[in-house]
């Protein structure tokens, strides 16, 4: 179990709150996805619980283990790719891996053996024994990912692993981390909600530091009482009828609706009717996103 309570960070003489007053538990296991905006608090959370920062009030712990009384206990437990992680550029993704394996304690052949096996499964086989000063971002960002699953570490902490990655690649990680999270707890951090919806046991949302909804897709949905989402382009201005069970977002490119599924069906018959161009989709981790930080979490700044 992950468990915050209360967990404040501020930075500055101005007093910035980084995190205000955040509280959660979470089961370790499978893959929870916390996401929000730039700027939210997300690598604050990570650094925190991964032992790279104290908290300014609150506590956190792991498994039982406060992060902050004894960070060495979590430590061993851990492994975790920062947003801010680099490779370094004169040593090979092998050097990387396998130094990272030595550190942690294991023999010099299994770290070698661990390293080229983790390697291959994230498509690096045949640069393991290249620099990294020559490889591309994403290569790069994936010897990151693939030194931290090389480890036997419980729990991994992977803050916005796939950016810079191609879409391709990001898929074939989604289905790595599927994989991984059957036997580890991976607590990821993402900016791409897609990737969240496709992967996530549980969901956290943050904004400007403070916790506004976790749990489930499915009660996500619930908690916002909307089925469908329609949206309609700009150029297909159309007067509407007033929504009776529904809310209208006025967007920069389109119309954004969401409503129930009586009301999304009369519109849409109507626009179509009409011969308007609209999509009409289920509630998406999208458009909840979108309902919870603009409507309630502007409401509430």
């Amino acid at each position: 179990m992950i468990e915050c309570a209360q967990l404040t960070k501020r930075y500055g003489r101005r007093e910035r709150r980084a995190l205000d007053s955040v509280t959660f538990s979470v089961r370790s296991r499978g893959i929870f996805v916390l996401i929000g905006r730039n700027g939210s608090g997300k690598t604050t959370m990570v650094r925190i619980l991964s032992t790279e920062l104290e908290p300014t009030s609150g506590s956190a712990s792991i498994d039982g283990v406060d992060v902050v009384t004894s960070p060495t206990d979590v430590r061993e437990r851990i492994a975790i790719v920062p947003q801010e992680a680099k490779t370094v550029s004169w040593m090979t993704p092998m050097q990387t891996a396998s130094s990272y394996l030595l550190w942690r304690g294991f023999s010099r052949a299994e770290a070698k053996a661990r390293s080229l096996a983790s390697l291959e499964k994230l498509g690096m086989g045949n640069s393991a024994d290249s620099l990294n000063r020559t490889l591309s971002g994403g290569m790069k960002r994936k010897v990151l990912v693939a030194t931290v699953l090389a480890s036997e570490a419980d729990v991994l902490f992977l803050d916005e692993p796939t950016t810079g990655l191609d879409p391709i690649s990001r898929r074939e990680f989604w289905s790595i981390l599927r994989e991984t999270a059957k036997e580890r707890f991976v607590f990821l951090t993402t900016h791409y909600l897609e990737e969240a919806e496709a992967l996530a046991d549980d969901i956290g949302i943050l904004d400007r530091g403070r916790l506004i909804r976790i749990g489930t897709l499915q009660s996500l949905r619930k908690s916002i009482d909307y089925d469908f989402s329609l949206r309609i382009p700009k150029d297909q201005a159309v007067s509407l009828p007033r929504l009776r069970n529904g809310e209208l977002f006025d967007g920069s490119e389109d119309t954004h609706i969401l409503t129930v599924e009586d009301e999304a069906y009369e519109i849409s018959r109507a626009l179509a009717k009409e011969g308007r161009r609209f999509t009409i989709n289920p509630v998406s981790l999208e458009d909840i996103f979108f309902y919870l930080i603009v409507k309630e979490g502007e409401q509430t700044g």
